[in-house]
């Protein structure tokens, strides 16, 4: 019986670092959930890695076919922008163990579809002064220079992760790690994961 471990975080956490360094660790043997986004691609993401790109009329046909698994959407600066998991057949969790990432809504209805002995949450956690760093120094690449849905996202963050909420999706000590140090954290939750899965 397989397991999704759901890395969830505020924005510029590290997450998707860490996402990178533990989907490519063998000893883990951890498969992919690839989420799906109508949101433009940005420079270095993969379609079908970082997220399946997809346009309004791929999304509503999802929807019409009862495939959404979870959704959020976000009225963006840019526009609207939805973020989802679909069952597209790519998931199968009896005989696989997958390692996803989102938010605390998309890891709730995750656990929510597939049931809480599934899907397991691992809470990546960062100085806010620090996440806001990180994000600003993003910005100012020359591809970027998105600083109001920067700034939205921040203060969205704020709402979203309040502590009252991670506690009641069951978010326990155990399960949150603080980044930081981007290696140490990362061996930390792999050895977490390796108790669960052994």
């Amino acid at each position: 019986m397989g397991v999704i471990f759901y890395l969830i975080g505020k924005s510029c956490a590290g997450k998707d670092s860490i996402y990178n360094i533990l989907i490519k660790d063998a000893e883990l043997g951890l498969k992919s959930v690839v989420r799906y986004t109508t949101r433009p691609i940005r420079d270095g993401e993969t379609d079908g890695v970082t997220y399946h790109f997809v346009d309004e009329e791929s999304y509503g046909r999802f929807r019409d076919e009862g495939k959404i698994i979870e959704e959020q959407a976000y009225d963006t600066v840019h526009g609207l922008w939805r973020y989802f998991t679909a069952d597209d057949g790519r998931i199968t969790i009896d005989s696989d163990d997958y390692l996803a990432i989102g938010v605390l809504e998309s890891f709730a209805g995750t656990r929510d579809y597939f049931g809480e002995d599934r899907v397991l949450p691992i809470y990546i956690e960062l100085d806010d002064g620090e996440r806001l760093a990180r994000a600003l120094e993003r910005e100012r690449l020359p591809e970027n220079g998105r600083y109001a849905e920067m700034c939205r996202r921040f203060l969205a963050d704020a709402e979203d992760f309040r502590e009252e909420r991670i506690k009641e999706l069951g978010i326990t000590d155990d399960a949150r790690f603080v980044n930081d140090d981007l290696e140490d954290c990362a061996k930390r939750i792999k050895s977490w994961i390796l108790r669960l899965i052994r």
